[in-house]
């Protein structure tokens, strides 16, 4: 039988809801992720092809290691430096480009002789589509459903910056918390040997005022 009008305009709701979930997770610039392990004295460059009018995002943050800092630069294709930045903890850079070609980013350690550095970055390339191109020019009845659609869409990825800010943060006070408790842990064993030496010490310098030898009596007999 044909099904009531209310259970219709469910059904036609619940495709529209569904369609607009797939275009939500169908839709985003290109972008990559990565954590590197950055020794003392040393530099890592990454390089990426653009085309010109591209605009692109660098996000960085250092983990562990030393002050927490890096230096950072980009050089665009005719080896212009576009960005520097010397010993910075975290920051986060973004450009459009004006030529095509391949653009170089490096992050490099070489300040520091000692310590090794774990440097997280995000770089996303391009401009995120819009969900419905066509949204402004057309007037539906779920135009508002759809309206609410972006702004939760808008705010998912502000609660994805937020994680992966909180979640390096939670790296980074983890890293600090483990050395911390290395250097308790190392100043405990030091101590415990200082102690026990002082110790055995003081038990021998006792034990010599008690084992002294006393002077024989000279006395002769008759």
């Amino acid at each position: 039988g044909a099904m009531p009008g209310a259970v219709r305009v469910a059904v036609r709701v619940a495709v529209r809801a569904l369609y607009l979930a797939a275009l939500l997770g169908a839709l985003g610039a290109g972008g990559t992720e990565l954590t590197l392990e950055l020794p003392d004295s040393d530099r890592r460059c990454f390089h990426q092809e653009l085309e010109s009018g591209i605009k692109f995002t660098l996000d960085y943050q250092v983990i562990s290691g030393g002050h927490y800092d890096v230096d950072c630069y980009v050089e665009d294709p005719n080896g212009k430096t576009i960005y520097q930045e010397t010993k910075k903890q975290y920051d986060s850079f973004p450009h459009r480009t004006e030529v095509k070609g391949v653009y170089t980013f490096c992050f490099s350690n070489e300040f520091s002789t000692f310590s090794h550095k774990i440097v997280y970055f995000d770089f996303q390339v391009g401009d995120e589509p819009p969900i419905l191109p066509d949204m402004t020019n057309r007037v539906t009845a779920l135009t508002q459903m759809e309206s609410a659609c972006v702004t939760i869409h808008e705010m998912l990825n502000s609660v994805i910056d937020s994680q992966t800010h909180y979640r390096l943060r939670e790296a980074q006070d983890r890293s600090r918390a483990e050395e911390l408790n290395g250097r308790v842990s190392y100043w405990s064993v030091g101590e415990t040997i200082i102690l026990f030496v002082v110790s055995i010490g003081q038990v021998m310098l006792l034990k010599s005022f008690f084992t002294e030898k006393r002077p024989g009596s000279g006395g002769t007999s008759t």
